[in-house]
C-alpha cells in the first residue's frame, strides 16, 4: 500500500517530438534561441543582445548595394597551388571543397555598383571560404578593384570578415598581397579618393594588418573580434590576463583604433552619407 493510503502513481513515458532542424538558431553571445525566420528578418542580428551573426558575401551585396546595379569583376580568377601544399587535405582539395560548399571561386567578391544611387567600388570577403583568408586571387581581385576605382575616380568600400588572415597554403605569395593591396590604396588616396573599411566579426591577422586597417574611415559592427593575433595566444605569450572585451569593437573604439561602431541596419545609410560628405 502506498504512503497515506493513496494509489501509486504510474509513470507514463511520453515520446519526445522531433523538432525539424533549421527552425531555431542559438546566439553564441547570449545563448538565447531565436526562430531562424525572425533572425533573418532582423538582418541576422540577435534581437536580445545585438550580436551580429556572419553574413555571406552575397548577403552583404544584397544588403548594401542597390538591386540590379552590381557588376562583378574578375570572377574568372582562381587560385593555383604554387607550393604543392600537403596536409590532412591538399590545397587543391581544400579549394575544391570550399568551392563546392559556397559556390564561390575564392574568398572575395569585387565589383562596382550603386549605394543609394551613389556609384562606388565594392569588395567583400566571405569567411566560409578558407575563413576569408587572403591568397593570390583575393589580393589580385582587391588590387584590381582599387585600381579601377582610381581610374574611374570612385570611392572604395571594403567589407572584411576574414579570420584567416594571410593564407598559409600559399606562404610568401600570400604575404605579398598585403603590400600589394596597400600600395594600390596609397595611389587611390593620393588621387584624393575615399576608402571606407568596414570590419565585421572576425577581422584578424594579415587582413587587418593590410587593407582592412588603413581605411580613411574605419567602421565596425558591434562586438566584432578585430586584431592581429587572437587573445588566447596573446595571453599565453605575455602570461598576463587581458582586460575584458579586449579586441572587441567597443574596446577598440575606446582606444582609437576604429572611428565608429554601426548597427547593420544603419550601415548602408551611414556609408552613403560618408561618401557624399567626403566628395563635397
Amino acid at each position: 500500500m502506498s504512503l497515506f493510503g493513496k494509489k501509486q502513481y504510474t509513470l507514463i513515458s511520453v515520446k519526445k517530438k522531433n523538432i525539424p532542424e533549421g527552425i531555431w538558431s542559438k546566439c553564441p553571445e547570449c545563448q538565447s534561441p531565436t526562430y531562424v525566420k525572425a533572425l533573418q528578418d532582423n538582418l541576422n542580428v540577435c534581437p536580445k543582445c545585438r550580436y551580429h551573426f556572419s553574413l555571406t558575401a552575397q548577403q552583404r551585396i544584397d544588403l548594401l548595394i542597390d538591386p540590379g546595379t552590381f557588376e562583378e569583376f574578375d570572377a574568372h580568377l582562381v587560385s593555383q597551388d604554387p607550393l604543392e601544399f600537403k596536409g590532412p587535405k591538399t590545397y587543391l582539395e581544400k579549394l575544391f571543397s570550399d568551392t563546392k560548399i559556397t559556390g564561390l571561386k575564392d574568398a572575395v567578391i569585387t565589383g562596382r555598383g550603386d549605394m543609394n544611387g551613389q556609384p562606388l567600388v565594392f569588395c567583400v570577403t566571405d569567411s566560409r571560404f578558407i575563413m576569408g583568408s587572403m591568397g593570390s586571387v583575393v589580393g589580385e581581385r582587391i588590387t584590381r578593384a582599387i585600381e579601377y576605382g582610381t581610374r574611374q575616380q570612385l570611392p572604395v568600400v571594403i567589407v572584411s570578415g576574414s579570420g584567416g588572415g594571410a593564407r598559409m597554403y600559399e606562404g610568401l605569395f600570400s604575404l605579398m598581397q598585403m603590400a600589394k593591396t596597400c600600395a594600390a590604396l596609397a595611389k587611390h588616396h593620393e588621387a584624393g579618393l575615399l576608402h571606407v573599411s568596414v570590419l565585421t566579426n572576425p577581422t584578424m591577422a594579415g587582413i587587418m594588418a593590410s587593407f582592412a586597417g588603413i581605411g580613411d574611415v574605419i567602421i565596425a559592427e558591434p562586438k566584432a573580434l578585430i586584431g592581429f593575433t587572437g587573445p588566447r595566444v596573446i595571453e599565453q605569450t605575455i602570461r598576463q590576463k587581458l582586460p575584458g572585451g579586449f579586441q572587441r569593437s567597443e574596446f577598440l573604439l575606446e582606444h582609437g583604433l576604429i572611428d565608429m561602431i554601426t548597427d547593420r541596419k544603419d550601415m548602408k545609410q551611414l556609408l552613403t552619407q560618408l561618401i557624399q560628405y567626403c566628395q563635397v
